[in-house]
């Protein structure tokens, strides 16, 4: 990114910089067997990550789901879907689907969803409450979706400061498209993790 370039929210993360998002301590300080868990994920669960970037947590998740399972690897951007694409090629996985989303539509089915997963990506959204509202439509009555991004203190990894978007924020674009907040999980050091149902 070049210096003269203004600082936005909902500005994409480039595909050139795919490698960062595979850091060999993402585990330790995103453990996404905890995330996971507290969403209620497990066997034969149908789940979509959004923004799913390189596809670190779609592998995981497809591991979780298992093969009666299903995961939307969901992103605007192509080149991430080619990443993905690839990358469940190499895995053997065959319970993940890409989709190339397209602005504030995740083009996902509705009512067909038990969790939806926004790791790291919230902050990129241009349009935040027609995108949980979209979400929302794609969830099973008890479905919930998961929001996990940077803490606004700055400290550990993640975009730069005047990037990162307030939880409170996200809870009151999550009321505005229909979702209440279920609970928010503490565990993760540098990030914050809601959970929402309809």
């Amino acid at each position: 990114m070049s210096a003269q370039q203004p600082a936005s929210h909902g500005r994409l993360f480039p595909p050139s910089d795919l490698g960062l998002l595979e850091a060999p301590d993402r585990d330790l300080w995103q453990p996404p067997d905890q995330i996971m868990d507290a969403m209620g994920i497990a066997d034969g669960s149908v789940v979509a990550d959004i923004g799913a970037g390189s596809g670190w947590f779609t592998i995981r998740l497809a591991r979780r789901v298992g093969p009666q399972g299903l995961v939307y690897a969901e992103d605007v951007q192509d080149e991430m879907i080619n990443a993905i694409t690839r990358r469940v090629q190499r895995e053997a996985l065959t319970n993940v689907k890409p989709v190339l989303g397209v602005g504030s539509n995740p083009r996902l089915p509705a009512r067909a969803l038990d969790a939806v997963l926004i790791v790291d990506a919230y902050h990129e959204m241009q349009d935040r409450v027609t995108m949980l509202s979209n979400l929302a439509r794609a969830l099973k009555p008890q479905g919930r979706i998961g929001v996990v991004d940077f803490k606004l203190e700055g400290t550990g990894p993640g975009p730069a400061p005047e990037e990162r978007v307030s939880p409170d924020v996200v809870v009151k674009d999550a009321k505005e498209a229909g979702l209440r907040l279920i609970r928010q999980e503490p565990f993760l050091p540098y990030q914050y993790f809601l959970i929402f149902g309809k």
